[in-house]
């Protein structure tokens, strides 16, 4: 499906249940990180990407619903959640399919029936990623599944893990104006030490690379006194 090995998240407050489900997630060569509640999970996301959650949902502290609220709302990476529960209730399902959780089982489950929830999620995630509109500023393309920069349909741009974060934030947003700690919280995490200097000179950095690939305007615009827009109507040169 993707040549990237696939990565998935198990989250779940029981030792068991997580060992046993890395023991027969990891014989599918996928690639297994751990949770054992809602707080580090989200500390994990902020970290790494994923192509899959599993997420149990009655966890002491920071729960699985919270969790879900929380990727939806916060997380731009859109990663698909698996909820977990003991409770085989309508109501449990509804509710998190509302927020947004892309498929749900209740324990206990034969691990075969897992599995194969797991490879229906990753087929319809990257069917819609592979349908995803590619973005178009002027004469510069993003290309979303691919995370790569493109100018004049044919020099592609060098842009590093964190540029190119930056570059696609604003442009899937194009209408919002962003400050400078929120693209430090979005792309480098609540706990990151630097300043607004970083955020300036990897901006800085982009426009510099645009420019050198044959990028004829600046697509980013500076908000004075906020932070930064992209320019999708009126170029500022």
């Amino acid at each position: 499906m993707q040549n990237k090995p696939i990565k998935i998240l198990v989250v779940d407050d029981e030792w068991n249940m997580r060992n046993l489900m890395k023991m027969y997630l990891q014989r599918q060569g996928w690639l297994i990180s751990e949770a054992s509640d809602g707080k580090e999970a989200i500390e994990i996301i902020k970290k790494e990407s994923f192509h899959l959650m599993i997420l149990d949902i009655m966890m002491p502290g920071m729960d699985g619903w919270d969790v879900c609220r929380y990727v939806r709302e916060e997380e731009e990476n859109g990663i698909p959640i698996l909820l977990l529960t003991a409770r085989n209730e309508t109501k449990d399902k509804v509710q998190g399919l509302n927020l947004g959780a892309d498929d749900y089982l209740t324990k206990p489950f034969d691990i075969e029936e897992l599995i194969a929830r797991i490879h229906a999620i990753l087929r319809r995630h990257h069917s819609s990623q592979s349908l995803e509109n590619k973005i178009h500023i002027g004469e510069i393309t993003i290309l979303p599944e691919s995370r790569e920069v493109i100018v004049n349909n044919d020099h592609s741009v060098l842009l590093t893990p964190k540029e190119y974060d930056v570059f696609f934030l604003l442009a899937k947003h194009p209408q919002k104006a962003f400050e400078r700690s929120d693209l430090l919280d979005k792309v480098w995490g609540y706990d990151f030490e630097g300043d607004a200097r970083t955020v300036d000179q990897h901006i800085k950095n982009i426009r510099e690379k645009l420019k050198k690939s044959g990028c004829t305007f600046n697509p980013i615009k500076t908000v004075w006194g906020l932070g930064y827009q992209i320019q999708r109507n009126s170029y500022e040169r």
